[in-house]
């Protein structure tokens, strides 16, 4: 939604003040994959969840950072957290909760661009547990994958392909209606876009129409801005930074 903390935080109080809806699209939520998971987190199914990796493993040559005088830029773009890898970040506050602090490294390793290609960030929750999220867009020769996986002290699972679409391994000490339909919650795609987005218009055509609430708002967007920015200035100034932010 925006590459700066304080743009924003501006952009949800200027359509508060305007009485009109900031729409956020969070495509990744609709999977059928992470709807499932969603709701085994809520029903507790983990018990206490004790690590957390996410990994974002996808390939971008140069051209494509060349294609567009944008691209590759701290104030139109980000790198590889703030824009291809986005989606997943969300996840982070959206399925695990609110998070403590984080511990990032950045680097610009092979593109030709102002902003990063690769980084690590280490996350602590205020949940307690522990967990990592490692990014490139330097994998060789094409996207490899985009994966989650939960531990915890009553399941485990991995959801992976190239964008969290393959349910790779489901398992927990109890059992649940929605075990039946994870073999069929997997789907094949050759985009790294997966196929959220109509779901996600859907919404909002019905929020216009008076007929819904927006389920990804300017709201929704800062929660995931925010550990954004909160990465960001943790490689910058190598050292821990704590949530919530207090610029």
């Amino acid at each position: 939604m925006a590459t700066r903390w304080v743009d924003g935080k501006a952009m949800v109080a200027a359509c508060d003040a305007a009485g009109i809806h900031l729409f956020v699209i969070k495509q990744n939520r609709r999977n059928a994959t992470l709807q499932l998971l969603k709701r085994a987190v809520e029903r507790k199914r983990f018990g206490r969840i004790y690590m957390v990796t996410i990994n974002v493993f996808w390939q971008r040559p140069q051209s494509y950072y060349d294609s567009a005088k944008w691209r590759g830029t701290w104030e139109f773009d980000g790198g590889a957290f703030m824009n291809q890898a986005s989606h997943y970040v969300d996840l982070i506050d959206w399925l695990i909760g609110p998070v403590e602090s984080v511990f990032a490294y950045t680097g610009t390793l092979a593109r030709d661009i102002q902003v990063e290609d690769t980084g690590v960030l280490a996350i602590k929750w205020r949940s307690g547990a522990m967990g990592s999220m490692n990014v490139t867009m330097l994998t060789y020769p094409k996207n490899l994958e985009g994966t989650i996986t939960i531990i915890g002290e009553n399941g485990t699972v991995r959801i992976g392909g190239l964008a969290v679409n393959e349910i790779q391994h489901w398992q927990f000490a109890d059992s649940d209606p929605d075990d039946a339909l994870v073999k069929n919650a997997s789907y094949q795609t050759t985009s790294v876009y997966g196929f959220g987005h109509p779901m996600y218009y859907d919404n909002v055509i019905k929020v216009l129409r008076g007929e819904a609430d927006p389920e990804t708002d300017g709201r929704e967007g800062l929660r995931s801005l925010e550990v954004l920015i909160a990465a960001y200035t943790s490689a910058r100034d190598g050292r821990k930074i704590s949530l919530p932010l207090e610029h």
